[in-house]
């Protein structure tokens, strides 16, 4: 009787503990998939689900001749509506380029917007919007991603130039881009576009 007794308590003792573990073992395992314990698919695919975000991004673009450099202020909102500011450089501050429902739209009345489509022709390319590059990675087969210790690294093609590689970089702690870098072969333009600042929203 008092063996059986001794066994029962065991018994519960043991069982208690394995209560505990296990809910150790989940409450863990919930919190390493918030906020910043993302494993690297679940940032992949955040950044592939995303709804909107605001950025302030340094553009450096250059070729064999030129090489031209601005800052950014955008906001995307959904495929059909995104918005850009240029910051910088002093001579076409405020240029404002707004994408509505396919149509694009530049304005400042102090500036002659002509001359800047000339000089500064990447300012209405869609590859400076993340929603671009994207687009790309979604709709290329050949798109892939590699990572190292402290960035995830997504790369993928223009869908209409293949001679145009992108990658994005993105930091593994943060969840967030720091960077994407455009290649073109064909024409020897490399653009270098850097997050100072940006806000994701996946919801």
């Amino acid at each position: 009787m008092e063996n059986k007794k001794k066994f029962i308590i065991i018994l519960s003792i043991i069982f208690f503990i394995l209560i505990i573990f296990i809910f150790c073992y989940f409450y863990m395992v919930k919190n390493l998939k918030t906020g910043n314990n993302k494993n690297s698919q679940e940032i992949v695919d955040s950044i592939l689900n995303l709804k909107t975000y605001d950025a302030i991004i340094e553009v450096t673009v250059k070729s064999d001749k030129t090489e031209n450099r601005y800052v950014i202020k955008q906001k995307y909102k959904d495929e059909n509506e995104n918005f850009q500011e240029v910051l910088e450089p002093e001579n076409i501050k405020g240029v404002k380029i707004t994408k509505i429902n396919g149509s694009l739209k530049m304005e400042n009345t102090r500036l002659n917007l002509i001359s800047v489509f000339e000089n500064y022709s990447y300012l209405s390319e869609n590859d400076l919007d993340l929603s671009s590059f994207i687009k790309d990675y979604k709709e290329n087969i050949s798109s892939k991603n590699k990572e190292d210790e402290e960035k995830i690294i997504m790369e993928t093609y223009n869908k209409n130039d293949s001679n145009i590689k992108k990658e994005l970089y993105i930091n593994k702690k943060t969840g967030k881009p720091e960077k994407i870098e455009i290649n073109n072969t064909n024409k020897k333009i490399a653009v270098y576009i850097l997050y100072r600042e940006i806000n994701l929203n996946e919801n």
